[in-house]
């Protein structure tokens, strides 16, 4: 049993998990810098991945969609071009149009599948009652149900057999063409069950043997799958994705890995049954962290992850960039800050935004930001600075596991991007909706709810059968009533004069917002 090397110890990639009692947080560093964050709680766990038989509930043809009862609180989403023609998993698969090479992404817990085209209209593919297999490709999130497809991703070590396609890919990760070439004939040279592969990143380097342990593996976990379909009553379970530990193993355990730490005997104990399992050569890498200081603390990574979590962050160079959330997008906009530059302002400009490049993609992955991405560089009028940054940005993002596409920077400095998105991001798992601003951000001023306030009580003075001096009692947050005793103190006396009324006003401790108040004549 090793213990984990101290944090100034050189190392340029580590894997640090931490087990606690409500959730298991892994965090992958490059350099003592903290890259990705992976979380899962133990009530809460991911179902990406997961393979399920459901019942359809509703066919939507304006949509070209389906909702199926897969056994959640809500019914998950199946678009038509994620099912196959086949109905139900007695069918011979059908041989789909091959898959892209370079943009199949291979990270199957990380990225959900292109969209294919229908094969037929969704209301001549499935009926209202109709049992379907399908696979979670992307978690519930907000008011959305799970997103499905019919269309099975099996990830193995090595290998993600896919039964309904008939097609050897490579991951896009793997450029060497001579590589891509041997790995696929390596894959060909085993007898394959029906359908198709990907080989993985992990795969490079790798033959024969490596891969039939895959192939024999897969094949027979997709036989168990369509034994349990035969048998279970919809709906049902049929094969949950493994626990992250096992993922984080199979998925991110590679030579470049140089620690891989754990801070629980017992998940160390499994993380290393794992690793002897999957990859042996690497054990002597795992980890067993001691100390009494808590692991994340103990390398930093926990105030990267309260960084994560703000609207702002420094560059070193002291410009900074600003990550905001809209319900159509995330826009980050880069700012100089408080580095002016010596003399060039181009140079300046140019300097701030390829800095802000690395920080970026950096936040993007930690904080698991999908769907639109708008980045607003600082303006550059030079041709080529634009084009220096937009390369910068291709090769920072090119080292993502999430699938993205990226236009060229307008003449705006503007550059609009997608990013896959899964999951909840960071911020959505991390937090709730602040019950003070109502997820705005702000509320209103003091100035502006006293204004409210002597508006009701003008109101309710006036919806009064006949004029007479009445006492108003204004019961209000603390806050507003400080600034109505004190700032809007001549404010509530011209009132009082001009109504004939006198103001009681009474601070509530336990006023449950400060915008609220409630206000009565006696």
């Amino acid at each position: 049993m090793a213990c984990a090397r101290p944090r100034g110890a050189a190392v340029s990639k580590r894997i640090v998990v931490n087990a606690g009692p409500i959730e298991t947080r892994v965090a992958v560093q490059e350099g003592n810098l903290l890259t990705d964050l992976y979380l899962e709680r133990h009530r809460h766990r991911s179902i990406v991945g997961s393979v399920y038989k459901g019942t359809v509930t509703n066919v939507l043809p304006g949509m070209q969609a389906a909702f199926v009862d897969i056994g959640l609180a809500k019914d998950a989403f199946l678009y038509a071009g994620d099912y196959t023609a086949s109905r139900g998993v007695e069918a011979a698969p059908p041989v789909l149009p091959a898959v892209d090479d370079e943009d199949q992404d291979v990270e199957i817990d990380e990225a959900e599948p292109p969209r294919r085209e229908a094969v037929a209209p969704i209301e001549q593919m499935l009926t209202r009652g109709q049992e379907v297999l399908v696979q979670v490709s992307k978690e519930s999130l907000g008011s959305k149900g799970a997103r499905v497809t019919s269309f099975i991703s099996l990830p193995g070590r090595y290998l993600v057999y896919m039964p309904q396609t008939q097609h050897i890919g490579v991951s896009r990760r793997i450029r060497d063409d001579r590589e891509r070439d041997r790995l696929r004939a390596a894959l060909r040279s085993l007898q394959l069950p029906p359908g198709g592969f990907i080989l993985r990143t992990n795969a490079e380097g790798k033959g024969e043997a490596e891969f039939a342990a895959d192939v024999e593996f897969l094949s027979r976990l997709w036989g168990q799958i369509q034994a349990r379909y035969a048998q279970a009553t919809s709906p049902a379970v049929l094969h949950e994705e493994a626990d992250l530990t096992f993922r984080v193993v199979r998925d991110l355990v590679s030579p470049e890995i140089d620690e891989f730490v754990v801070d629980s005997a017992e998940v160390y104990d499994k993380c290393l049954g794992y690793v002897r399992a999957l990859v042996p050569a690497l054990a002597e890498r795992v980890r067993l962290y001691t100390e009494r200081a808590p692991v994340f603390d103990h390398y930093g990574i926990e105030k990267d992850i309260e960084k994560a979590l703000r609207r702002r962050v420094w560059l070193k160079s002291g410009g900074y960039i600003v990550i905001d959330h809209t319900e159509a997008l995330v826009s980050i906009d880069v700012n100089t800050g408080k580095y002016v530059g010596k003399r060039d302002f181009e140079q300046t400009v140019l300097k701030i935004n390829m800095e802000a490049v690395g920080e970026v993609v950096r936040q993007i992955r930690l904080r698991d930001l999908g769907g639109i991405i708008i980045i607003d560089f600082i303006d550059m009028e030079v041709l080529e600075h634009r084009e220096q940054v937009y390369k910068a940005l291709k090769r920072a993002l090119a080292e993502d596991k999430a699938r993205t596409n990226v236009l060229e920077i307008s003449e705006l400095g503007l550059v609009e991007m997608t990013r896959k998105r899964v999951r909840q991001d960071l911020r959505a798992l991390l937090s709730v909706t602040c019950p003070t601003c109502r997820g705005s951000g702000v509320t209103k001023s003091n100035e502006t709810l006293a204004a409210e306030v002597y508006r009701v009580i003008q109101a309710k003075v006036a919806a009064e059968p006949e004029p007479a001096r009445h006492e108003v009692i204004a019961r209000v947050h603390p806050d507003l009533a400080t600034y109505l005793e004190d700032e809007g103190r001549e404010d509530l006396a011209r009132l009082e004069s001009a109504l004939d009324v006198k103001v009681i006003v009474q601070p509530v401790d336990k006023q449950p917002h400060r915008e609220d108040y409630d206000i009565k004549l006696r």
